[in-house]
């Protein structure tokens, strides 16, 4: 069984303070990557409008504002949001864990199928979102 993590590495030009809320609010995830209802509480269930394959629900396991976020995604999965002050900029560390070789995602494809999209993917987001808060601060 192989549980590699999906993990991506950016500099935003902007402070901790000016990315924190893109990834830990409804108004700011939704900005660059799914709709949604979260809330930055531990313990609170939110749900991710995920196009295509539906609704995800999700919680929320760790907030230590402005610097870390994590939350459960579906059955498997856990993404989390690391962020750490480098003079005006923010070094955002994005993992994306519960990866199983051969295990099936809850719309039914394998996780050896889906995680390379995914990790693609993030690659996208990731770009949208140092994007987003550059051309907004």
């Amino acid at each position: 069984m192989s549980t590699t993590e999906i993990r991506k590495n950016i500099v935003i030009n902007a402070p901790n303070e000016t990315v924190w809320p893109y990834v830990s609010t409804a108004d700011g995830i939704g900005a660059w990557f799914m709709p949604n209802d979260m809330e930055p509480v531990e313990g609170k269930e939110f749900t991710l409008q995920a196009g295509p394959w539906g609704e995800s629900l999700c919680k929320v396991t760790e907030v230590q504002p402005p610097n870390r976020l994590s939350f459960d995604w579906g059955k498997d999965w856990q993404v989390h949001f690391e962020l750490k002050a480098i003079d005006d900029h923010t070094e955002l560390t994005f993992i994306h864990a519960g990866w199983e070789d051969g295990k099936q995602t809850e719309f039914g494809e394998s996780h050896d199928v889906v995680r390379p999209r995914m990790s693609e993917g993030w690659d996208g987001l990731l770009a949208k979102l140092k994007k987003t808060i550059e051309s907004n601060s």
